[in-house]
This record gives structure tokens, C-alpha cells and sequence, in this order.
């Protein structure tokens, strides 16, 4: 068979009666934007991450930037952020006229190092935004301790770990994105829980701040032709949401899935000492969003891999700080040399959950190869 970085049909077919009917009472209903299966949706998200509040919206970038509008910042206010993550976590910083301000990452974890943190406060700083990367949660005993002591609020990039649990010191669990002051997540397909479009949500336990948030996703009111703040148009619409409705209630078995692939990437490829396999925090389950291995001959492995039809991904070939658009806008007060390091060793191998035993299998065998005659 054929290897892919990620097999939605075959996800799908699992599943295709649920979907299609669920789909079809859509049509029927003829309810396509706030449509029942949205409330329905939030309500059963919200349960399962122990939430109080799930605010859906149109993609996970809305949700970052409808989070950080919901805080009342000031222009020229820092958030900050890590320096290696996808382009959007910044994105929306920049885009409402706030710094990013980068903090370098662990190298085993891929998270934002909590120990620079301090350092690069200041009298401007007013939110830190960790991202939960790959699918294990960042050190948000540590991120909380330090929100506290500054009087930050913290906005969780949850895009990746969704259904990931922290651990805290006391021993109380958290589903990650439920930590902070705002959990936010995405439901693109390639996500853990994805829908066949675009969508995504924010989480709080804040009775004022889910108010809030509503009302900035839906253009500003929460009484109609009222608009009490400026704010957006962010829905996520009803398909979307009945998919998400069905997928939810398979959440679990897909993180199994994945887990138990991580697990027999890790056996198959144990020992190769020219690679990084990826490592698990004991304070953090591990969702396995990517599977993302370390090579210092990263480029080559991924041509040879390609050679042998074996997609892979580079999350991410660039830290935030030398991309074109963010140069001239972050603010680095501390050396990231780990998200500079990462950018350019990372490979991402395929991980899904219709990943076969064969398919690994052969991954690993042509990985072994590569190095076998380097």
C-alpha cells in the first residue's frame, strides 16, 4: 500500500455511515450556520475536556487572535511566545498591533523553556502564549507559577495536543488547554480531531471571559444589532460541526492509535544513534500530532526517503525570527540557538491513525538503509 503522511479516507471509511447520516440530517434541517449540532458539538467538547465554557469559531488562527482581542491589550503590549511554532501564533500577535517576544525552546520536549521566561518580562509584557507542540503540553505547572507571580494571563496554543493531560505537582490532572486563562484549538483534518474543513475553539473556565469571547467572534454583540465591542465574524459551521460531533466520540481510539505507533516507531528505530527519537515528558501525555525524529543529515534523509516513496515534513525549517515577516516585528531578549538548531534537524515521519504495521515497517528499514550506507 501506499505510504501516506496522513490517510483521511481511510479514517473516514471506518466511520461512513455515522458521518453520512449525521451530514445528510444537516441537509435535511437546512440549519447550516447555528445549526443544533454546534451546541451539541460544543457542549460534548466541553465534557470531555472538563471545561466550563467552549466557544467555537471558524479555524484555530481566529481562536488565538479572538483570544488575545478578549484580554482588552493595548498596542505595543507583549505576549510571548516561543520561537519555534508555526507562523500563526504570531501572526495574530502582530496582526493586532502587540510584540511577539520569542523565548527559545527544550530540545527534548520542543516546548517553550519555561526558565527563560523571566527574563524577558517587562513593564509591556501582559500574556504568555506556550504551544502544546507535537502533542505533549508544555511545563504549565512552571508557565501558571510564573503568570501569577508577574499578573500575566496565559493563552494556550492547544492546535496540536488535543486530549493530551497535564499533571500537575499536587497530582490534579488537566486536559491541556484547560489550564490557562484560554485554551485554544484547531479542527483542521490533518488535526487529531479534525473536520473536512476549516474550524476551531476556545476553552475557558471564566464565565466573563466565555461572554467576552462569544461576543467578539459574533461581530461584537451578544443581543442582535447590538454590537457592544468591535469584533469579528469566526462560526464554525454546522457540517463541520456534526462531523466533529461523531469524531469526538472516536478521540480516543485515535490517540491509541497513534501512541501505539510512536510506540513501534520508537521499537524499529531503536538504536540508530544518528537519529533523536522523540521523547515523552512525565508530567505530559503524548497525543502524537507528529512523530518528529532529530538528524544532523536531515535534508538527505528526506530526499532519500522520497526516493523510496516514504512522504515526511518539516515542522518547522524556519524559527520565527528569520522569517521575512516577522523580522522586523519580534523582540528577542535572550539567544534561541535550540529553535535555531530544531529548524534545521526536524523530520516529521508519517503518523496517522491507519498506519500499518508493514508500512512502519518499511519506514524504518529504508531509515536504517540511509545510514547503513552513509
Amino acid at each position: 500500500m501506499e505510504i501516506q503522511m496522513l490517510d483521511l479516507k481511510g479514517q473516514y471509511i471506518k466511520i461512513k455511515e455515522e458521518l453520512d447520516r449525521e451530514i445528510d440530517s444537516v441537509l435535511n434541517e437546512a440549519q447550516f450556520i447555528g445549526g443544533r449540532q454546534v451546541y451539541e458539538f460544543a457542549s460534548a467538547l466541553a465534557d470531555y475536556l472538563s471545561s466550563s465554557h467552549v466557544i467555537p469559531c471558524a479555524n484555530g488562527t481566529d481562536a488565538l487572535q479572538i483570544a488575545l482581542m478578549s484580554l482588552n491589550l493595548e498596542r505595543g503590549d507583549e505576549v510571548i511566545l516561543p520561537a519555534f511554532t508555526y507562523a500563526a501564533t504570531a501572526e495574530v500577535v502582530a496582526l493586532l498591533g502587540l510584540t511577539p517576544v520569542l523565548v527559545d525552546v527544550c530540545e527534548e520536549s520542543f516546548n517553550i523553556d519555561t526558565s527563560q521566561i523571566p527574563a524577558v518580562i517587562s513593564e509591556k509584557t501582559k500574556a504568555i502564549m506556550p504551544v502544546h507542540l507535537f502533542g505533549q503540553s508544555a511545563e504549565m505547572s512552571q508557565i501558571i507559577e510564573i503568570a501569577s507571580r508577574y499578573h500575566l494571563k496565559v493563552i494556550e496554543d492547544n492546535a496540536q495536543a488535543l486530549g493530551a493531560k497535564y499533571q500537575m505537582p499536587s497530582g490534579e490532572e488537566f486536559s491541556c488547554g484547560t489550564i490557562g486563562d484560554i485554551g485554544c484549538t484547531s479542527f483542521f483534518p490533518s488535526k487529531n480531531l479534525g473536520c473536512y474543513g476549516d474550524g476551531g475553539a476556545m476553552f475557558t473556565q471564566d464565565d466573563k471571559l466565555a461572554e467576552r469571547l462569544r461576543m467578539i467572534a459574533n461581530h461584537g454583540q451578544k443581543v442582535k444589532y447590538t454590537h457592544t465591542v468591535v469584533g469579528c465574524n469566526s462560526r464554525l459551521d454546522t457540517i463541520q460541526a456534526a462531523i466533529l460531533k461523531i469524531k469526538l466520540n472516536y478521540l480516543d481510539s485515535y490517540i491509541t492509535a497513534r501512541r501505539e505507533a510512536a510506540t513501534l516507531y520508537n521499537d524499529l528505530l531503536y538504536g540508530v544513534s544518528e537519529i533523536v527519537l522523540p521523547k515523552e515528558m512525565a508530567e505530559s501525555t503524548h497525543v502524537y500530532h507528529q512523530y518528529t525524529i532529530l538528524s544532523k543529515r536531515r535534508d538527505e534523509l528526506k530526499e532519500h526517503l522520497q526516493k523510496e516513496g516514504i512522504p515526511t515534513m518539516i515542522y518547522y525549517p524556519i524559527p520565527l525570527q528569520n522569517q521575512p515577516a516577522f523580522k522586523e516585528r519580534v523582540v528577542i531578549r535572550c539567544e534561541t540557538p535550540v529553535a535555531l538548531k530544531l529548524s534545521q534537524e526536524v523530520l516529521s515521519l508519517p503518523m496517522h491513525t491507519e498506519l500499518t504495521y508493514n508500512q512502519q515497517m518499511r519506514i524504518a528499514d529504508s531509515i536504517k538503509k540511509f545510514y547503513k550506507h552513509k
